[in-house]
């Protein structure tokens, strides 16, 4: 038997505590772990506790008369739940009032809603939610959609936040995390055999994410938008002025550059690549949105690599309605990262599409629709055989 570290739990040849800080934080985190999370020896919620003295982490899953939650609950004005939801606060909104305590749930996202479904004292305080700077790291466990991340580098965003904005200052806490991923990368390209939880599962069957792309082709419109985005410590929050969108089973094609309302970023032209002109002549934002509105039918499906144009359209008051994330089902596909979607056409070795729009919004949405196509392609493969009638 391997010897382990009693502080991380992990195997000393992986033991990350010797990277560990010490971060002395105003706020104090309270990190409520689901059991099944603990056993996880690639978890992140001790990790985080480790780096932080003011801090505690509480394991369970119904908290029912647990002291400590029923004393955070009684000050409902000094403490927030780090959990997405409606009436959710933006980080804009917490840093203005930034509570004392932050409950922070640990565990997979179906874990966590279990916790927080289990226990009405957290459905009762009030939640702050965000959108991460960048995608996760976690490369070693897949996270079910581009806006999730591990309880790590959550906690490593929201304090920044929080604690006057600093983001640098909490990245500290990102090194022990990144070397364990790192070497856990390292020690399976060096395996030979396969996992020893692998090796007495079912053969792997095709992901039902494909299967489900091609039952909903008819109702599939894919998405892809850029924003007029400043940056971050301005405090100005990114707007909408580039949308396509292409309907994949009739080749319907949307396309619509909206005039920016805010100051134009310097950096908006680059990214988009698209002239300033263009983009300061672009179209009413109300117009556009009402005819992008009418372009959708009640029944169709959004497609999109990332969440960020869902959150932008949101934001900008379109109606909700149902979506798909394509990066995670080419993810499934590959059985591997699927990387940015112009990476994922080589991967899965999928045709391009005749370009229709411009820009950067222009050459995504292409390749968007050859991934999809090919992942239709496949999906559509592995619907069984119809039975031949009897004589």
């Amino acid at each position: 038997m391997r010897p382990v570290c009693l502080r991380c739990r992990r195997p000393e040849a992986t033991c990350y505590c010797a990277r560990l800080p010490r971060l002395e934080t105003r706020t104090r985190v309270v990190f409520l772990q689901h059991p099944r999370e603990r056993r996880v020896a690639i978890g992140t919620a001790r990790m985080a506790h480790l780096s932080l003295p003011n801090s505690e982490l509480h394991i369970g899953v119904d908290f029912t008369g647990h002291r400590r939650l029923e004393e955070l609950a009684a000050h409902s004005e000094r403490v927030a739940v780090l959990f997405p939801g409606p009436g959710a606060m933006t980080l804009e909104e917490a840093r203005a009032h930034p509570p004392e305590s932050l409950i922070v749930v640990d565990g997979t996202w179906p874990l966590a809603k279990k916790v927080v479904k289990t226990n009405p004292l957290l459905a009762s305080l009030p939640r702050i939610g965000f959108t991460p700077r960048r995608p996760s790291n976690y490369r070693i466990r897949a996270e079910p959609a581009d806006h999730c991340v591990s309880t790590i580098e959550a906690v490593v965003e929201v304090l920044g936040a929080l604690e006057g904005g600093d983001t640098s200052r909490f990245d500290a806490m990102l090194q022990p995390f990144e070397f364990m991923v790192d070497t856990q990368l390292e020690s399976q390209s060096h395996r030979d055999d396969p996992p020893r939880r692998r090796i007495f599962k079912a053969p792997w069957r095709p992901p039902l994410e494909l299967r489900s792309l091609a039952d909903e082709l008819p109702q599939l419109v894919l998405l892809y938008a850029e924003a007029n985005a400043h940056p971050a410590e301005e405090g100005i929050p990114p707007e909408l002025v580039h949308l396509v969108a292409c309907r994949v089973a009739t080749n319907e094609r949307f396309e619509a550059l909206l005039a920016p309302r805010q100051p134009l970023a310097r950096s908006t032209p680059l990214h988009t690549e698209l002239p300033e002109e263009s983009l300061r002549a672009g179209e009413d934002r109300d117009q556009a949105l009402a005819r992008f509105e009418a372009f959708l039918r009640p029944d169709d499906v959004l497609a999109v690599w990332t969440t960020y144009a869902l959150d932008l359209l949101w934001r900008d008051g379109v109606s909700r309605r149902d979506a798909t994330n394509i990066r995670l089902a080419t993810a499934r596909a590959l059985k591997g990262k699927a990387g940015g979607v112009e990476q994922a056409v080589s991967a899965l070795n999928a045709q391009l599409p005749e370009r229709w729009a411009p820009g950067r919004a222009g050459r995504r949405i292409q390749a968007l629709e050859a991934v999809v196509r090919e992942l239709i392609h496949r999906g559509q493969a592995l619907q069984p055989p119809l039975k031949k009638s009897g004589s």
